[in-house]
């Protein structure tokens, strides 16, 4: 009795062990693809954010002039259409069992960071320059729990900061995976499960993103009152003709 208890701990570890290695690997290239390739285009986004949701902006930095509220409704109607696509995707690759993780993850992660872009740029933050790109990948490492604090100062060296937050989510999200997709190797369930665990990822994931864009997004309106205070507080000599 006690060697087969112990068997299966051991299997079960080689089944996590297996499973967190191919997560990883899966996760790491799905992310890389949507760094590469895999892009949200911001003018088509504001267009859409124009036409379907009626919004009074030229670009994005109207955002400043909007309520706070009602880009916070936004977010929350990004997440929810990431959250629904990434579901019915894990039901489809769910069919699939355990054999099918590897594509799903893929994609996952690309609907999870084009998610995140678009809470970015709902938040007018552009990504036009490396600073601003260096802000995705440091949300999205938020939102995967991983902290990289103390590595802020090399945000200028864009080429080598993407490829190592990268590889530290893929690390954590590949860990988390193996503890929560071992369901999907039961064939019968893998189709509900794949959906369920794809909808809760990208919920979790956007909340997350979303509160740290949230966060710099006030600390920028912030930033831009006191400066129009200082404006107005100036002498007329000083304003600009």
């Amino acid at each position: 009795m006690f060697d087969r208890l112990v068997n299966s701990y051991v299997m079960d570890d080689a089944k996590k062990s297996w499973l967190r290695r191919k997560a990883e690997g899966a996760i790491r290239g799905g992310l890389t693809r949507a760094y590469d390739t895999v892009k949200v285009d911001p003018a088509r986004f504001l267009m859409q954010l124009r036409v379907a949701h009626g919004l009074p902006i030229a670009t994005f930095q109207g955002v400043y002039t909007l309520p706070v509220e009602r880009l916070d409704e936004l977010a929350e109607s990004v997440v929810r259409g990431g959250m629904k696509l990434a579901g019915a995707e894990g039901a489809g690759f769910g069919l699939g069992g355990i054999l099918t993780i590897v594509p799903d993850l893929g994609i996952l992660s690309a609907i999870t960071m084009r998610t995140i872009q678009k809470l970015s740029l709902i938040y007018g933050f552009e990504l036009n320059t490396d600073d601003e790109i260096a802000e995705l990948w440091i949300a999205a490492a938020s939102a995967a729990g991983v902290d990289i604090s103390r590595e802020l100062l090399e945000k200028e060296v864009i080429n080598k900061f993407v490829p190592r937050v990268i590889q530290r989510i893929a690390v954590r999200a590949g860990a988390e995976v193996a503890e929560k997709w071992a369901g999907r190797l039961i064939p019968v369930f893998s189709s509900a499960i794949g959906c369920a665990l794809n909808y809760y990822f990208v919920r979790a994931w956007g909340q997350r993103a979303g509160a740290h864009f949230r966060a710099k997004h006030l600390e920028a309106r912030r930033r831009f009152a006191e400066q129009q205070a200082q404006l107005q507080g100036a002498p007329l000599a000083m304003l600009p003709s």
